[in-house]
């Protein structure tokens, strides 16, 4: 069985220490490191996830490889908006906002077509995978 947790950590690690360039797993794609404040704990997390950029924003998807629940760091957010975002050596604060209808079908279906596992992970799993824009705070 995998440790995600460890996974993460040494992800985290490859990220930070290759201006934002990783191997393996998410070797060419892109990537983000999303901080979001624990909805139970109140605790910093820091996870690392593909994303895909639309104009100024960067947006990211709750698959959690097409598992029947929704990852922590989405809930996380749903309680507190208010994240941390780094991309390659960059780090700024945005607010994250659920994109819902039309848009987030778009955005989805634009991320499967880039990303095919994606579309696998909606296959695999009977929620609606849920959308979110980070969306860069002014002055960050």
């Amino acid at each position: 069985m995998t440790d995600w947790n460890e996974w993460n950590r040494t992800v985290i690690m490859e990220f930070r220490s290759n201006g934002g360039k990783v191997g393996g797993n998410f070797a060419g794609a892109p990537l983000l490191l999303l901080s979001t404040t624990g909805a139970k704990t109140g605790q910093r997390h820091t996870n690392p996830l593909m994303y895909l950029p639309d104009g100024g924003r960067s947006v990211v998807f709750a698959s959690k490889g097409g598992a029947a629940t929704n990852p922590d760091w989405y809930r996380n957010l749903v309680t507190d908006s208010n994240v941390t975002v780094e991309v390659g050596t960059e780090a700024f604060e945005a607010e994250a906002i659920l994109i819902a209808g039309e848009e987030r079908d778009r955005l989805y279906a634009r991320q499967a077509k880039l990303h095919p596992q994606f579309a696998e992970y909606q296959r695999g799993t009977s929620r609606k995978i849920p959308v979110v824009a980070l969306v860069r705070r002014r002055g960050s």
